[in-house]
Parts: C-alpha cells; structure tokens; sequence
C-alpha cells in the first residue's frame, strides 16, 4: 500500500470517530463529563476554524494532527464501550453518504455573516472610541 492510501484510510478513520463522538454526544446513555468533552472535540474537529491557523507552515496542521486526534483518545474513554460501539455502526453510514452542498453553503454563509457582522461592530466600536 503506498503511503497516500494509508493516509487516507487514516483519515476516514478520524472521520468516523469524529461522528461516532457527535452521536455519541446525543445519546443519553453517554454520561454528561463524556458529552460536554465530546462536544468540545467535535467542534473543533468540525469548525473551520482552528487554534493555529493553517498557512502557517507546519504548525498550522500539528494542531489537526494531534489535538484532534489526541481528544478522540480521551473523550472515548469517557463513553461506554456498548454506546461507542453503536455510535460508529451509525457513523459508517454517515460518512459513506454523499456531501450535502446546499447544508455546506448554509454553514459557511453563516460565518461570513457572524464574520461581517463582528467586523461592522468593531469598525463602529473603534470609530466611537475617538
């Protein structure tokens, strides 16, 4: 297997652990410690936007490569075993569906909004200020 193709299975492996957590994290039987740390890993994992951000060569994608990772680690010591188990059977039929355009463009035109909203409030803030 060349080294491309284990990286990619690699990351389909995430990306179900990812959804598994996200289930996981609307299952009442997964205890409320395991669902706000769930909550936390699967939002970084899902935001655009990260802690580094990502032009910066290098440690722009270590923040990807181990903290995310590094999260799923402990967040699924937090859930039962029967739970988690569950969660990725479901997972697996998530990922395998096709990308929803239109829920993408949704996401992404509400943090244009939140962003132009924020830098109007700013540009406002400071031009007050004086």
């Amino acid at each position: 297997m060349r080294a491309i193709d284990s990286w990619k299975l690699k990351a389909q492996r995430l990306k179900v652990e990812v959804y598994a957590l996200y289930l996981a994290y609307k299952d009442p039987r997964t205890p409320w410690y395991a669902r706000c740390f769930a909550a936390c890993v699967v939002g970084y994992a899902f935001s655009p936007i990260d802690l580094i951000p990502d032009p910066i060569p290098i440690l722009g994608y270590l923040d990807d490569l181990v903290l995310v990772p590094l999260g799923i680690l402990l967040v699924r010591r937090m859930i039962p075993d029967a739970v988690l188990a569950e969660c990725r059977e479901r997972a697996k039929d998530l990922v395998e569906r096709p990308t929803n355009w239109v829920a993408a463009a949704v996401i992404i035109a509400i943090w244009i909004l939140l962003a132009a909203a924020v830098t109007l409030w700013l540009v406002g803030y400071f031009r007050g200020s004086k």
